[in-house]
């Protein structure tokens, strides 16, 4: 099902399948946008929850929407908050009006429903929005994950009635958690009310990849054609294959910032843990061949001493070299598509890649 095709936004074209790097607080941690632009991003992703939290919807709208105030040219899409409203907040209760939590940074109190959520992302100004979600956590039951796909149609049709911002559309997103069934009834109401873009949501929340992929194989086909599918918060490699082949055209994840700033990067041939002592007196690069600037200027044992040192060049430059490399599959996907050939670069890729 793997399948090319283009994004139009206001601010730019998104060329699918595509990456988006994850700016969660209006940064990609230790990048400039700048920078993140130059390794190959056409569009990010921030989050509307923390922004709500912090800086707060006041100074964002001062600074005219987070375009603005981030300083990033591109295309924005914005989750709805619904996942860190669930994950985050240990004090939370969930009606049919919405969710009432307390704020992971200092308690207070807060409400957001489907009109809340969508007024946040109309102030940021995000050329993409998500429709306001009950995202079932893994495991949960039948009837939980049953509760979670009602609730996230009623909220759908709610934040299709709010207003948005010029420009901007909203993607709705399909639950049902591991249930087959509850996956088509959901994506079967979902697509009824016409979303220009389609996400399925609630995977990659603790279940095994094989699980994560029968549902896709399942659900997927049951999504228009003419429109983009957006995975949400999948984004290593071997997942970037697998979606794609299942007919996703977007994906985000932290994973490749996050697992940077711990020492980590990412290769054609698996993770390289720069910290292990076996690379002190390592001088070639995190991978021979990678274009990256972290690869033509620095080496192994240089990458180490930075982390061993606490010197916070160490995460910027495996952040710069696993962007690349996420970036660059990608790349080598969609031009795989092109040449017909995606299903023998697919068995390449995995022949050498070690999970």
């Amino acid at each position: 099902m793997a399948r090319l095709g283009i994004v139009h936004t206001p601010r730019g074209k998104i060329h699918t399948p595509a990456f988006m790097p994850v700016g969660t607080q209006a940064t990609v941690k230790t990048l400039t946008p700048e920078e993140v632009k130059g390794l190959g991003a056409e569009i990010i992703l921030s989050n509307t929850y923390h922004l709500y939290l912090r800086p707060g919807m006041e100074i964002i709208r001062a600074a005219g929407g987070l375009h603005s105030f981030m300083n990033w040219p591109g295309p924005i899409l914005t989750d709805s908050g619904g996942f860190q409203v669930f994950s985050l907040s240990k004090l939370r209760k969930i009606t049919d009006d919405g969710v009432y939590f307390r704020s992971h940074l200092d308690g207070s109190k807060h409400f957001i429903g489907p009109e809340e959520s969508m007024e946040i992302q109309r102030i940021l100004g995000s050329d993409i929005a998500m429709a306001f979600d009950e995202c079932s956590p893994f495991p949960c039951s039948y009837e939980e994950a049953l509760t979670g796909v009602e609730r996230t149609t009623l909220w759908a049709e709610r934040c299709l009635k709010a207003p948005h911002a010029d420009g901007q559309v909203v993607f709705g997103i399909v639950q049902g958690s591991v249930y087959p069934e509850l996956r088509a009834r959901s994506a079967r109401e979902i697509t009824g009310l016409d979303f220009p873009g389609y996400a399925v949501g609630g995977l990659s929340v603790g279940e095994p990849k094989p699980i994560m992929y029968e549902i896709l194989e399942s659900t997927t086909p049951l999504l228009p054609e003419n429109k983009p599918r957006y995975l949400m918060g999948v984004g290593t490699a071997d997942c970037l294959w697998e979606g794609v082949a299942r007919g996703i055209d977007m994906f985000d994840c932290v994973l490749p910032t996050r697992v940077a700033r711990n020492g980590t990067a990412l290769t054609w041939r698996g993770k390289v843990v720069v910290r292990n002592a076996e690379y002190a007196d390592d001088f070639s690069p995190l991978e021979e061949g990678c274009g990256c600037y972290t690869c033509q200027h620095y080496s192994r044992a240089y990458l180490r001493h930075l982390f061993h040192a606490g010197e916070i060049l160490g995460p910027r430059l495996l952040t710069i070299h696993n962007l690349h490399f996420t970036l660059r599959v990608m790349e080598k996907i969609r031009q795989s598509i092109r040449d017909d050939c995606f299903e023998e670069e697919k068995e390449a890729f995995f022949k050498q890649y070690e999970l």
